[in-house]
């Protein structure tokens, strides 16, 4: 269990892939919960191909995805969990063959539906570049360096053989998965391989400039509204410890309109403040507070997240949550600040 498959060797594991797949008679393809550009652009770009060879495939997501997410090809065909637990348990419960994508642990699909993942009888295949991958699936591909689980699910299709299958909606959802978890191409885990590899994406089809349009320049009036409320009423930054962050309530967000996805990139304004290494995001929403958390450099974020809120991802991004009281939540995080960030003055 728990084969760790360089996409670039490993042709025994790379064969044992095919073999699955040829053989399943029910494929179910899933995503973290609250999935973002890269949990959807990878489902879904892997779904028009495996689609594509003629396989009864589902795209499952354990709960509603953003909507400024909902144009992207495919999106109509998705089955979410939570909506759904009764038909979707039995989807799991009777694949041949489970894809995670994006995820490095069943939990991150939510208590409910990760009880389910790690009882189901299918072969699973993880896909993923989150560190530190649980055992938990029969095969796993982590690669760390990639900068988005859609580039690995884009080598691995090439790998496999199928790039002749990408077509104009699987080029355009990977290409999505790829430019939301770049930052439209500006973090360092950008390289030259991701270039190449969207050039290949927009010569299969995938309209760049429209997909940016989509996703960035596409809100709605509350939206940009609450990201003004935020801005000039609920930032706070703390220059002795190069900080920012943002602190949105239950009534706040409801006086707003708040949907899904609204606050997305928010947190990286206050990261943007000169000085600033370390920015986050405080929501009270759906019984809990849910976290997020930006870094410049060598803070690592997802370390200070696991180790506090339940939580991890990347070292520069990372996400989290607490059960406390958003004032408990906050008066824990204003504690540790000083001693994590003296660290990397």
């Amino acid at each position: 269990m728990n084969k760790q498959v360089p996409l670039a060797t490993g042709q025994a594991y790379i064969d044992e892939a095919i073999k699955i797949i040829a053989g399943a008679q029910s494929i179910v393809i899933t995503a973290h919960q609250n999935p973002d550009g890269d949990a959807l652009g990878s489902a879904l770009g892997l779904w028009h191909v495996v689609k594509a060879i003629n396989k009864n495939c589902v795209c499952l997501m354990p709960d509603a995805f953003p909507h400024f997410l909902a144009w992207m090809p495919g999106t109509d065909q998705i089955k979410i969990f939570d909506t759904e637990k009764e038909k979707a348990t039995g989807l799991l419960k009777q694949a041949g063959l489970i894809f995670c994508l994006d995820y490095n642990a069943p939990e991150r699909t939510g208590q409910a539906m990760g009880e389910v993942l790690k009882t189901a009888p299918a072969y699973k295949i993880m896909i993923d570049h989150h560190p530190h991958p649980a055992d938990f699936c029969d095969l796993t591909i982590n690669e760390p360096a990639d900068c988005s689980t859609a580039q690995l699910i884009y080598r691995f299709i090439v790998t496999l053989g199928y790039q002749n299958l990408i077509t104009a909606n699987a080029a355009t959802c990977l290409y999505t998965g790829i430019m939301t978890d770049t930052g439209s191409f500006r973090y360092p885990s950008t390289t030259a391989l991701t270039h190449h590899i969207t050039a290949k994406l927009i010569e299969a089809g995938a309209n760049n400039g429209q997909v940016h349009i989509n996703v960035y320049d596409t809100n709605s009036e509350s939206k940009l509204r609450l990201t003004g409320y935020a801005l000039t009423q609920k930032l706070t930054v703390l220059r002795q410890h190069a900080t920012a962050y943002f602190v949105l309530t239950a009534k706040e967000l409801a006086d707003f309109n708040y949907q899904k996805g609204d606050t997305e990139g928010l947190v990286n304004y206050g990261l943007s403040i000169e000085g600033v290494k370390l920015a986050a995001i405080f929501m009270e929403t759906e019984g809990l507070i849910k976290i997020s958390f930006r870094s410049k450099g060598d803070v690592p974020v997802n370390e200070f997240m696991s180790n506090n809120f339940s939580g991890g991802g990347h070292k520069n991004a990372a996400g989290g949550r607490s059960n406390k009281s958003l004032d408990v939540t906050i008066h824990h995080f204003l504690s540790l600040i000083p001693a994590f960030m003296d660290q990397y003055k």
